[in-house]
C-alpha cells in the first residue's frame, strides 16, 4: 500500500485567455516560456516542466503535455505528484531536499494519464523566482 497522502482536487482560477490574466501573471509566464525555449545544462529540454513550491505545474512544455496526455489547461494547477509512479521515494522528502540543494538529477519515473509508466532522466534546479525548473528526457517506458 502506498505511503502516498490523497490530495484534493487542485483549486485555481480558469482565465478564458491569457489576457485576462493579472499583469504579474502574464509577466511571470512569458518569462517561463522564454526561458523553456533555452537550454541551460546537459539534458536536451525534450520535455520541460516547472512546479511551484507546493509541487504543482505552473508552465510545461507541448511535449511534456503530449508525454503525459494531459492537456496544458488540466496540467497546470496539478501537482507533479499525480504524475509521479506508485511507490516513489517519499516526495515531500525529496523536494526539501532539492530545496536545501537547489540542484538535482536522476531517474524519475511518471505515470501518463493511460497508466504507463515513463522514466526520465532529468536535470532539475531552483529559480531564482522560487520555481524548479526541469528538463527530461525518457531513457524508458511501457514498463
Amino acid at each position: 500500500m502506498s505511503k502516498r497522502k490523497p490530495y484534493g482536487q487542485p483549486c485555481f482560477t480558469r482565465y478564458e485567455s491569457e489576457t485576462e490574466y493579472p499583469e504579474w501573471t502574464r509577466s511571470i509566464v512569458k518569462t517561463l516560456r522564454q526561458e523553456l525555449e533555452v537550454p541551460q545544462f546537459g539534458v536536451k529540454p525534450h520535455y520541460v516542466a516547472v512546479v511551484d513550491n507546493d509541487r504543482r505545474y505552473v508552465e510545461v512544455s507541448d511535449s511534456f503535455c503530449q508525454l503525459v496526455g494531459y492537456q496544458r489547461d488540466e496540467l497546470v494547477g496539478m501537482r507533479s505528484d499525480d504524475l509521479t509512479a506508485p511507490n516513489t521515494n517519499d516526495i515531500p522528502t525529496v523536494f526539501g531536499l532539492f530545496q536545501k540543494l537547489g540542484y538535482m538529477h536522476g531517474l524519475w519515473p511518471l505515470v501518463s494519464r493511460e497508466g504507463t509508466r515513463i522514466l526520465v532522466r532529468y536535470e532539475a534546479w531552483l529559480r531564482p523566482d522560487s520555481y524548479i525548473e526541469g528538463h527530461m528526457e525518457v531513457v524508458g517506458a511501457g514498463y
